[in-house]
């Protein structure tokens, strides 16, 4: 299979008529988001979205999220809307958040992930939200990458993934926010988050009051339990190289990296000229969403440069800094040392 690129920014035209062309026809197709590139399908037909787990490598238990142009297009896929989910949507979409709710009969277990729940989201990217709108359909849509690597935040990441395995890749530049979208649970109440994305629990909390924390945002999920969202199962965000997160001061970090051998920092903007061995950095210390927008592309960078042992510092965990932590205690399968 031969995979083309258009920019969409320079080709709209052309760009729209061709995933619109694909995705009607069953086909798989890469596109831009605010959170990161995803490969998306027509949510409604089973075999399309099939396609989506083979382009992938993706574990057929792992649910999908669907994405819609605007509020209106929520009703016909869901058993009905929670009121907090109309409060919800008021405030923050089209944005990086992703509400699970009960699915309708027109939500196939394919999509779902065997579940009877579906989870949807409005994306904020006037491009995604043009493509969805000229496809006419819902569009199931997970990250744009081979599964267990890191998300692509750019076209040319999707395209080292995907040439070959999918017919078009929709380039709509570098992703703003950088990480996954917010995943948030409206099937119980109170509502549960899942997965910590670009609208924050803080930001969640103040609308609708309290928001319980799923477990596996910070921990591995249990052996044989069932994921309730994307990203919560499996080994996720990893680059070859094995990683360790150090939870330390930086000094500390700075002589663990430097009294062992063969060693790659992962660290903060301005660390790296203290530091004598090589290094990536993926953003400001004090700000989230500077590491959020940067994550990724280092985690694909220390591959790049041929990184083996990685040794990782350790975000915060409050407000975006918690997306920015969850991607990656899985990026290093769990390994975190506290010194």
């Amino acid at each position: 299979m031969k995979t083309v690129v258009i920019n969409i920014t320079t080709e709209y035209d052309k760009a729209l008529m061709e995933a619109k062309r694909l995705i009607n026809d069953g086909e798989v197709v890469g596109i831009p988001t605010e959170t990161v590139y995803g490969l998306a399908a027509n949510a409604l037909n089973e075999d399309a979205v099939k396609k989506i787990f083979v382009a992938k490598g993706r574990p057929s238990d792992n649910p999908l999220i669907v994405h819609i142009a605007k509020v209106e297009d929520l009703e016909p896929l869901v058993a009905e809307i929670p009121e907090k989910v109309k409060i919800m949507a008021d405030k923050f979409w089209p944005n990086a958040l992703t509400m699970i709710m009960k699915k309708s009969e027109k939500i196939s277990d394919v999509v779902s992930g065997n579940l009877d729940t579906v989870a949807v989201r409005i994306p904020k990217n006037d491009y995604a939200r043009a493509i969805i709108e000229a496809c006419g359909c819902p569009l199931a849509a997970p990250s744009a990458n081979l599964s267990g690597s890191p998300s692509p935040t750019n076209a040319k990441y999707v395209y080292d993934d995907m040439n070959g395995r999918i017919p078009l890749i929709i380039d709509g530049g570098n992703c703003e926010i950088g990480v996954e979208s917010t995943v948030i649970s409206f099937a119980e109440e109170p509502p549960r988050l899942l997965r910590p994305g670009g609208v924050t629990l803080e930001e969640m909390t103040e609308l609708i009051g309290e928001i319980v924390v799923d477990d596996a945002v910070l921990n591995k999920l249990d052996e044989g339990a069932v994921a309730s969202s994307p990203g919560m199962k499996y080994k996720h965000y990893a680059p070859s190289a094995d990683i360790t997160i150090i939870k330390s001061d930086f000094e500390t970090f700075k002589s663990l990296c430097e009294s062992e051998e063969n060693v790659t920092a992962l660290c903060f903007d301005g660390e790296s000229e203290n530091l004598s061995c090589p290094s990536v950095t993926y953003g400001n210390k004090n700000d989230g969403y500077s590491q959020s927008a940067r994550l990724f592309d280092a985690l694909r960078e220390l591959d790049e440069m041929g990184a083996h042992k990685v040794y990782a510092r350790c975000p915060k965990t409050k407000g975006m800094g918690l997306a920015v932590y969850n991607r990656l205690i899985r990026a290093a399968g769990f390994k975190i040392k506290v010194i």
